[in-house]
């Protein structure tokens, strides 16, 4: 005679909690948006784009109120290190000049979060959010200066998997910028700048910001 078994879920109440915390470890790869400038300088009109992302760290920390069976409200702010390399090309020659944009960036984010009905021991989520970044370390000797703060919006996608005695969810996230993160050589008159690096700064009009985060939630 044969017996089906069914394998018993972990953690069967935890989703009904009205509040809990967690933390997040993850990586990012920051990328820009450019308008350019299209202005000649000394004789060569500029193009800019990103030639190299390093992978960032990031750690945060999870907020998280259950609104009802399938949406939740959270709160996730977090710390990202980022290095960007910006390449500039030019219509004259194969010249090809590099500046580097490093940023450690302090992030509030806001999200709800829709999930699908608990199967066994996993359960995929949607969320959708937005919230604002602080640049904590802009180097103001640097020929591309970024502004200390940026609004964004941020969607994403996961899995949350149930231990005995935590929750896990991979889960991956895409923010926007939405200002114009470039600060104009014009507004930095009392920095110490070089005048032949001023050409990595009036070849962009406009520098927005992207972000993709692929992080580790414990809960």
């Amino acid at each position: 005679m044969c017996v089906g078994v069914r394998a018993q879920d972990n953690l069967p109440m935890v989703d009904y909690k009205t509040l809990h915390f967690g933390f997040a470890l993850g990586a990012n790869i920051m990328d820009f948006g450019f308008t350019q400038s299209k202005q000649e300088i000394d004789g060569k009109v500029y193009n800019a784009d990103v030639s190299m992302v390093i992978p960032g760290f990031m750690v945060g920390v999870i907020g998280d109120v259950r609104l009802s069976n399938n949406f939740n409200f959270r709160l996730v702010p977090a710390l990202h290190l980022a290095d960007r390399t910006i390449s500039y090309s030019n219509n004259v020659d194969d010249e090809i000049i590099n500046t580097s944009v490093k940023s450690t960036i302090l992030s509030v984010p806001a999200y709800i979060k829709f999930s699908a009905p608990r199967i066994n021991n996993y359960r995929p989520y949607l969320m959708a959010g937005g919230g604002v970044m602080f640049d904590l370390a802009g180097d103001r000797q640097m020929p591309v200066l970024l502004a200390r703060t940026d609004y964004f919006i941020d969607f994403g996608v996961g899995c949350t998997f149930y231990f005995n005695y935590f929750r896990f969810s991979p889960e991956i996230k895409f923010a926007l910028g939405f200002n114009d993160m470039l600060i104009p050589w014009s507004e930095r008159p009392n920095d110490v700048l070089l005048p032949a690096d001023r050409k990595y700064s009036d070849a962009i009009s406009r520098l927005t910001s992207r972000m993709l985060t692929i992080c580790l939630n414990f809960e």
